[in-house]
């Protein structure tokens, strides 16, 4: 029987201490009310996980404005006060279950599949974005071409995630999570086929990256340095599943050593398999190069659902936390089964994907 200890000690991310190393991934959902509010199905959702023994749980993106920020429909958003409430119900629930939770705050910039409140979309450049939206997001036909964010366009968006910060934090959760991946605003000014700006935001990757920067600063200014604040990164998007960093290592670089040194409590780095090299068929991880050159902690996502996998990447020193998407979505107590060497039950997208579905869970 593999040797899971490591999985399961404590580990301190900013000033939240996790009961073991073992987190739930961010995955879309639209289970809430067209209204953007968390439903009891969602409480009893999240509180599974808990249950289950996860230390953290991370939410599914949730948007934070009433502008261009929401994604799909029935996403649930934290932009109103009814809908902080709503949030609260299921941070209490986890808390009572014993796990921490983080909340995803998403904009969705140009790759939005639905939103009620704008027809039009927002990008870093006025450049359709590549691919067709997914029906599994109830979305359908190509993307629009979005409208190049103004200055004062930037300036609302840093102060939306500053507001959705300040809700988050008074509905009791313990932090959140930027999401600065896939393809969504923040990684769509990263990116530099999607950023031809040519302003202090685009061109080269200091000025790509600067915007999340800003963000996350605007952010710590508002919320205080008690509660935890991380960014989620990617190469891969939605609708760009084989992207990788034109800047190769240099990249890593530089993007991770600008969110290290702005003082992130971590970064959560998502590939699709997280072990492997991060360019090319040999070198390091996208997640070892994040904390090599991020130098905080790293949370490392991308089919660990094997728990061997799981905890080389910890004892390697690639990553402190991992997280589980397809893996928790199989296993809602996946922590308990490989504490007590029980067998894991595989992932059947069936199960989750069938038309019928009361509850659609995708994972981002």
């Amino acid at each position: 029987m593999t040797n899971t200890n490591t999985l399961f000690e404590t580990v301190t991310l900013g000033r939240t201490t996790l009961e073991n190393r073992v987190g739930v991934a961010p995955m879309t959902r639209i289970s809430a009310t067209s209204e953007g509010l968390a439903t009891d199905q969602m409480v009893s959702y999240y509180t599974s996980f808990a249950r289950g023994g996860f230390g953290l749980i991370i939410t599914e993106g949730t948007y934070i404005d009433d502008k261009y920020s929401q994604t799909y429909f029935d996403q649930p958003g934290i932009v109103y006060d009814e809908q902080a409430q709503a949030w609260k119900k299921i941070v209490d629930s986890v808390h009572d279950a014993g796990a921490k939770i983080f909340m995803q705050l998403q904009h969705s910039g140009f790759l939005s599949q639905g939103n009620r409140f704008r027809q039009d979309t927002l990008g870093p450049s006025a450049i359709q974005p590549i691919g067709e939206k997914l029906t599994m997001y109830l979305g359908e036909g190509p993307f629009s071409t979005p409208r190049e964010a103004t200055k004062e366009d930037i300036t609302e968006v840093v102060a939306s995630f500053v507001n959705a910060s300040k809700r988050a934090q008074l509905a009791g959760f313990d932090g959140i999570e930027i999401h600065g991946a896939n393809g969504y605003l923040l990684d769509g000014f990263l990116t530099d086929y999607t950023n031809q700006r040519t302003d202090e935001y685009g061109g080269s990757t200091e000025n790509r990256v600067r915007l999340s920067v800003e963000v996350f600063k605007a952010i710590r200014e508002a919320v205080g340095n008690d509660f935890t604040v991380g960014i989620r990164i990617s190469q891969a998007k939605v609708n760009d599943s084989s992207h990788k960093w034109a800047g190769k290592e240099q990249d890593a670089v530089i993007v991770f050593g600008e969110l290290g040194q702005a003082g992130l409590d971590y970064i959560h780095v998502s590939e699709y398999e997280a072990w492997k090299p991060a360019f090319g068929t040999s070198g390091a991880s996208l997640a070892s190069l994040a904390k090599k050159h991020g130098k905080v902690p790293v949370i490392a996502n991308g089919h660990l659902e094997d728990p061997e996998r799981a905890r080389k990447i910890i004892e390697n020193g690639e990553a402190d936390v991992i997280t589980l998407g397809k893996g928790a979505l199989a296993n809602h107590d996946w922590v308990t089964k490989v504490k007590n060497g029980e067998p894991l039950a595989a992932f059947k997208p069936e199960e989750i994907l069938r038309p019928d579905a009361k509850i659609k869970e995708f994972e981002v």
